[in-house]
Parts: structure tokens; sequence; C-alpha cells
């Protein structure tokens, strides 16, 4: 070794903290990426209610997915990221990541809010963590960490807390269609993980919401004929606009970067702070007052957002 390498490396041994790891670097980036995708989200949810009060869930899905889709093709092209995607096999599991990460949850989530309140949809939903990390732990081999384990059961405890009063009367299909969305994007998240895209993540992103628009738009024509926008009013508009531009576009270019980036198990347990900013922003925006037992449920989600967000990663392990 010259002894210039050699005095490098005794400064380094020297001084520990200047040495940075690159995957611990991304690690923190992914989670900031991670908690702005959790406020925007959040603050979709309510929007979404005001929208779904003035235009039918299936033109409010294919329009909000429409703007989407321009957005994210158009942060690609300014970005100068890649939309090349160069195998068959890969086209194939853009598709089939498509009708579960967006298309079963653009639609089950739209008709389970038409029906009940928006805070219950959100929570119910939001069992998402709970499929994935057992999909994540057959599929992948992904054992949850320590950290990750008590953020399993703050989530379950919390679910349980929120459920239980819908559940008192039996399950409407407005709870089902909660529960469905859920399951469908936990084995979309999966899915796209085990598929290992050799492709860009915002390009794959794109042609994801590309998919999904046509696919939802489709389901429009068949079942409701055409876009029924004419009734609408300012507000109703803007939220289908945010939806589309912000919920869509901006969040999933984010998602499906952070999923490359972090675990199924770490991704997927992050977001379960969204449903407590969407309560926050649904009782500021929409007047809906949480119990006393909501507020504990929602506590407990948020602190198991928190162990996964805040945890540290596991030490990188150096080798020569």
């Amino acid at each position: 070794m010259s002894p210039s390498g050699r005095n490098q490396r005794e400064k380094s041994v020297r001084n520990p903290d200047r040495v940075r790891d690159p995957a611990s670097v991304g690690d923190v980036q992914a989670k900031l990426m991670l908690a702005l995708l959790c406020l925007i989200w959040g603050v979709t949810w309510p929007l979404m209610k005001i929208a779904l009060n003035d235009i039918p869930p299936l033109s409010m899905r294919s329009t909000a997915a429409g703007i989407g889709a321009v957005t994210l093709l158009g942060i690609c092209l300014v970005k100068h990221r890649s939309l090349r995607i160069r195998r068959a096999v890969d086209w194939l599991h853009v598709v089939i990541a498509s009708l579960f990460n967006l298309v079963g949850f653009s639609l089950f989530s739209a008709f389970a809010q038409i029906a009940t309140a928006t805070e219950r949809v959100a929570i119910l939903t939001y069992a998402m963590p709970i499929w994935a990390v057992l999909l994540a732990w057959a599929v992948l081999g992904e054992h949850p960490t320590r950290m990750q384990r008590v953020a399993i059961w703050l989530c379950v405890i919390g679910l349980a807390i929120l459920i239980r009063p819908l559940a008192a009367s039996g399950l409407p299909p407005s709870v089902l269609f909660a529960l469905a969305t859920g399951l469908s994007w936990a084995i979309g998240t999966v899915y796209l993980k085990w598929a290992q895209i050799d492709a860009d993540p915002v390009g794959v992103a794109s042609w994801q919401l590309t998919f999904a628009f046509f696919i939802i738009a489709g389901c429009l024509f068949i079942f409701e004929g055409r876009p029924h926008l004419e009734h609408a009013h300012a507000g109703a508009l803007f939220a289908v606009a945010f939806t589309g531009i912000a919920g869509n576009g901006i969040a999933y270019g984010l998602w499906f970067d952070i999923v490359r980036r972090l675990s199924a198990v770490t991704a997927s347990l992050g977001v379960l702070s969204v449903p407590v900013i969407g309560i926050v922003t649904s009782a500021v925006i929409l007047g809906e007052r949480p119990t006393g037992a909501d507020i504990v449920g929602f506590a407990l989600i948020f602190a198991a957002s928190a162990c996964v967000i805040l945890g540290r990663p596991a030490p990188a392990t150096v080798t020569a």
C-alpha cells in the first residue's frame, strides 16, 4: 500500500464519522421521500372525497389518472429520466404491477370511499402493510427486523381499535372494498420488488400510470358511458386536479422509486402515517371529528410509522 493510501486509511480509522456509507445516505434520502409522499397522500384523501361528491367514481379516477400520467411523463422528459424498457418480460411485469398497484387500488378505493367516512376508508386501506409483510416474508424472504416487528404490532392493535366499531354490526360492502384496496396495493408492491424490472423506476412508474389510465378509462365508458364533469363545482375540479398532479403523478413517481431503494416491508410500514395525516386534514377540510377510540388508534398507527421512518438502518458490513 502506498504511503498516501495508508495515511488516508489511518485518518478514516481515527475519524470514523468522515466515512460515509452510500447505502446509508440512500436510505436517508428514501425515507425523506417517504415522508413527503405520506404528506401528499394524506392531503389527497379528503380532496378525493370532495371530488366524489360531484363526480362519479370512474369519471374522477380516470380523469385523475390521465392528469397523473401526463404529469409524470412531463417530469421524466424535463429531468431526462429514461422511459426505455428493453425486455418483453419487463413490459409484462409493468402491466401486471399496474393492474394491482394502480387499477385495483384506484377502483376499489373510489367505490369504498363513496359509502363510508373518509377516515374509515383510509384506515382500512392502510391494513396494506400487514398484507405486505406477510407477502414479502413468503415471496421475497424479507424477515422483519425487531423495530419492524414492533411497528407491525402497533399497526395491528391500532387497526383493531379502529375497525371494531365497523365490525360490530357486520362488514358492509364498503369495508370489503377498502380491505381489497390494501390487499391489491400490497400484492403490487411485492410483485414489483420481486420482478426487479431493469429500467428507470420513475420511467416504470410513468408506464404503469399510463396503462392504468387506459384500463380505467375503458371501465368508465363501459359503466358510466362518458366522463361526467359538467356538474362539478370549482372545489371538486380543483380536487381532481390536485389528485392527478400530486396524488398520482408526483406521488407514484416517489413511491416506485422508494420501493426500489427500500425493502418492501420498510416502504409498506412507512406509509402508515398517511391515514393519520388524512384524518387530520379531513377534520380541517371536511369537518369530520374522530372519537376518543379513533385518536388512540391513530396514535398507535402513527407510532408504527415513526418506528420505521425514524429507525436507524442496519450497520453496513465493511469488506476488504
